[in-house]
């Protein structure tokens, strides 16, 4: 090709492979509306299974408010594990996955509506905006736009879209990817990245020395940790996981 070019929402992580690679300099072109979605630190536990309790009281929480909410994770396994802990909570919920391919329309189309939980493996819906409220039909009656706008003013009400993420992922690009989820076109919203020492990424690059800060700060069974140094500490093992995967690319 005599020109090559490409546009997504989350190639500024890539822009040193891009340039290296194909000699492309990434371009970030300025959002359309100003973001008024919150993303939260990362709350890091001691073990899986408390991890595990803490996402499904967020799950709860936002349900009572009437806040939709969608569970990001990084494969079929994970998001079928999470949807056993819903059902023993009898937490109504839907999960998209590889096996609801054909429904995958219809439960994107209502993930935004009001108390709506939604599990969703990374490539689940991508390329589909989350509509705050849910979708509203293209022929619908008076009576039934008046409805929808009820449900959606309840949901910016409430916060918007929740995402919550049930790992960090090797890749900074795949986690900027479910963040953006939520607060699409300036909608409110709000993200949270739940870990535990037991997670791949973590294990690798950060559980020896975040369980010593754990264990000086004598937390209990339950308790999570919240710190920018934590942040960062996740985000520069995100980095060095793709510099691997960048030289075995080369």
């Amino acid at each position: 090709y005599n020109k090559l070019s490409g546009m997504t929402g989350t190639a500024e992580t890539e822009a040193p492979e891009l340039l290296d690679i194909y000699g492309l300099e990434v371009v970030v072109v300025p959002p359309n509306a100003k973001s008024c979605r919150s993303d939260l630190s990362d709350l890091i536990y001691g073990t899986m299974d408390e991890k595990l309790d803490a996402i499904i009281g967020d799950v709860k929480a936002c349900q009572k408010m009437q806040q939709p909410v969608l569970v990001g994770t990084s494969s079929i396994e994970s998001s079928e594990n999470i949807s056993l802990l819903l059902k023993k909570d009898n937490i109504r919920h839907e999960v998209l996955n590889a096996k609801q391919h054909q429904r995958e329309a219809e439960i994107i189309a209502n993930a935004g509506a009001p108390g709506s939980v939604t599990i969703a493996t990374n490539m689940a819906g991508r390329g589909t905006d989350i509509v705050l409220g849910g979708r509203l039909p293209e022929e619908t009656s008076d009576a039934e736009k008046l409805a929808w706008k009820e449900k959606h003013e309840a949901v910016i009400s409430a916060g918007g879209l929740h995402i919550i993420g049930t790992e960090r992922n090797e890749s900074r690009r795949v986690d900027n990817q479910l963040r953006g989820r939520s607060g699409r076109q300036g909608d409110v919203g709000s993200t949270r990245f739940y870990l535990s020492l037991e997670d791949s990424l973590m294990k690798i690059f950060a559980s020896e020395k975040t369980a010593s800060m754990m264990k000086k700060l004598g937390m209990k069974e339950g308790e999570a940790l919240e710190h920018s140094w934590l942040n960062r500490t996740i985000a520069n093992a995100q980095k060095k996981v793709e510099g691997m995967h960048y030289d075995a690319r080369k």
